[in-house]
């Protein structure tokens, strides 16, 4: 009875075999049972206990299903055989004549969900697979470039070559690509062929990419940029992809300039990548890049621009004729070309006097700066008087900007005692005493003991001299005006500090170059054996017994130059000393307190050097 009370619930109840047989097959309520699917066996009861004849089952007038039309009650099937052996076996066992026996229908029902879960593993798959693909299609940049940027000739903000100053030999030698962009049909005519590219070389900043900008400007052509570091990716094939991307873009734009930044990204030189192999990816970059420049498919009206400052990392393959044609060197430029830098960057700030009373002598208190450093004194002058509530940017501002960026920021709270400021002050008077009395050393521009960021406690400041070629008796001069600062702590202290280290340093480059590079010393001989950055112990050119040589002979020679700088640091010693103690008080001498001090330089020059016009 408990059973048949829950015949009122919403759906069909689930029971066991044991169950169906005592409270539903003894008392007589099925009326016959479905099974589905080989695994469920659905029980249908009647309302009132009463045998059925084969004939009833057969003409379907069975009550199949209650006044609700359900079946009310199921149960799991194992195996069909064993549940019709086991459902036989209760049946006689309770006295019931086989013709009676309960109706066993077999049905085959699909359910869809579970068909579509067999399938669900491989939709998930080809699912992942397809926007994978997307994924991977974006960063090929197809049907976009992404990773191209284009200057169109109709562009704002344009840069032309009166932006550009300091390398006016790499102007005029790239001005020919100008010239054949605007007006090919000259050159053809004459049967001519403009070079494929050109690669502009030079240390960091020295204006690379400013003069690529220049030239698209001049030519009104479009300008596509790309940074070598674009074409490589983590997937295998990107590169490659890359390269004919931007050449197809560059196609449909011609005529047109392609600039390709930093080329040396992809351009190594091949068989260097170790293991790797010609599968590696850079290397299939570079390789698509080689056909692309001068291959079967080769166009005319592309310019190629490619800047690097690793120009011997790069595969010779790239560099001949037919690719990159021409190498255009940009070095740092020198003082005049300094003073034309300076003028355009001081146009933008509002100065005390006109830009060209300021950028001559700009020009001649930062030897060795490139275009990018002198932007940046330019704005750290102007970020210094706005600090200092000045209206005016004035020469004072300049020269503390060039100060912070040679020597690093002041540290003004440093906690230093007077034995080391004082030790410090003799180091750097020495220095300048022993570059005043020496023929060949540099002049002298100012000396300070106030501790810098990366001057440690003081530097001196000479003004370098420009010359391309140096004699012997120069390098000699400079190493004594290098071991000064020892030389006077040792002289006029009697005790040595460590401050002399980066002086130290200074002089091993020197003395191993004049030695080992420049053919200075007889015991070694007229043999060169330059520095290289990728060569290892095992690949050197000398011998062991040559390199203990070179060793023995730096040695002698440093110690030669130490012996002659602590003679003349000896004979102006009085003078170190005034220096020194006038360095304590003022911290910061210029050309003209030395003057007062020491004199006047007993050498001058033969002929006025620009930074004296300056």
């Amino acid at each position: 009875m408990g059973l048949l009370l829950t015949s009122f619930s919403f759906g069909p109840q689930q029971i066991s075999f044991q169950e169906f047989k005592n409270k539903l097959l003894e008392p007589g309520l099925v009326g016959h049972i479905v099974v589905s699917n080989k695994s469920v066996g659905k029980v249908y009861v009647r309302n009132s206990p009463h045998n059925h004849t084969d004939s009833e089952v057969i003409q379907g007038t069975l009550p199949a299903k209650d006044s609700g039309g359900e079946y009310k009650y199921y149960f799991n099937i194992g195996s069909v055989e064993f549940f019709e052996e086991k459902l036989e076996e209760v049946q006689e066992a309770l006295g019931i004549d086989p013709h009676d026996f309960v109706p066993v229908i077999y049905a085959s029902k699909v359910v869809w969900y579970q068909e579509l879960m067999i399938f669900a593993p491989t939709l998930i798959l080809l699912v992942t697979l397809f926007y994978a693909g997307r994924i991977i299609q974006g960063r090929l940049g197809v049907g976009g470039g992404s990773h191209i940027t284009k200057v169109d000739k109709n562009a704002k903000n344009k840069v032309y070559f009166k932006d550009v100053a300091g390398c006016d030999e790499a102007k005029q030698e790239i001005m020919e690509y100008v010239h054949f962009l605007k007006n090919p049909k000259k050159y053809e005519e004459l049967g001519a062929k403009i070079p494929k590219g050109a690669l502009l070389v030079g240390p960091p900043g020295t204006g690379k990419t400013l003069l690529a900008k220049a030239t698209a400007g001049e030519s009104g052509v479009p300008f596509l940029s790309i940074s070598g570091s674009d074409f490589m990716e983590i997937f295998v094939g990107v590169g490659p992809s890359r390269v004919r991307n931007l050449f197809r873009e560059a196609r449909k734009s011609a005529p047109c300039i392609v600039f390709i930044d930093e080329i040396d990204a992809i351009g190594q030189a091949r068989g260097r990548g170790g293991f790797s192999g010609a599968h590696d990816e850079r290397e299939s970059t570079l390789n698509q890049l080689l056909v692309e420049m001068d291959g079967f498919g080769t166009i005319s009206g592309v310019v190629v621009l490619a800047g690097t400052n690793r120009p011997n990392n790069l595969d010779k393959a790239l560099l001949r004729p037919g690719r990159f044609d021409r190498q255009i060197t940009i070095d740092k430029p020198d003082i005049k070309g300094r003073d034309q830098i300076f003028q355009i960057h001081l146009k933008k700030i509002k100065l005390d006097h006109e830009p060209s009373y300021h950028s001559q002598r700009l020009a001649a208190l930062t030897p060795g700066f490139s275009g990018a450093d002198i932007a940046n004194v330019c704005n750290e002058a102007a970020l210094i008087a706005a600090r200092s509530e000045g209206t005016q940017v004035t020469m004072k501002h300049f020269e503390a900007a060039i100060d912070r960026i040679i020597g690093g920021l002041e540290k003004r709270n440093l906690v230093i005692s007077k034995l080391e400021r004082r030790t410090v002050a003799y180091h750097e008077s020495g220095h300048a005493v022993a570059g005043w009395f020496l023929e060949h050393a540099d002049p002298l521009l100012k000396v300070t003991i106030v501790p810098r960021g990366t001057a440690a406690l003081g530097f001196t400041q000479y003004v370098p001299n420009e010359n391309l070629l140096m004699t012997k008796e120069q390098l000699f001069d400079m190493t004594c005006m290098t071991l000064g600062g020892r030389a006077a702590e040792q002289v006029l202290i009697g005790k040595i500090s460590t401050g002399a280290q980066d002086d130290l340093e200074k002089v091993t480059k020197m003395t191993y170059a004049q030695v080992a590079v420049y053919g200075f010393s007889d015991k070694v001989g007229l043999l060169s054996f330059p520095p290289r950055e990728d060569s290892s112990e095992m690949s050197k050119l000398y011998s062991s017994k040559t390199a203990a040589i070179i060793d023995e002979e730096v040695r002698e020679w440093v110690n030669k130059a130490y012996v002659r700088t602590v003679q003349l640091i000896e004979e102006h010693k009085e003078q170190v000393a005034q220096m020194a103690e006038l360095l304590l008080e003022k911290e910061v001498l210029h050309q003209d307190d030395l003057v007062l001090v020491l004199g006047e330089r007993p050498f001058k020059p033969n002929e006025p050097t620009h930074y004296d016009r300056f």
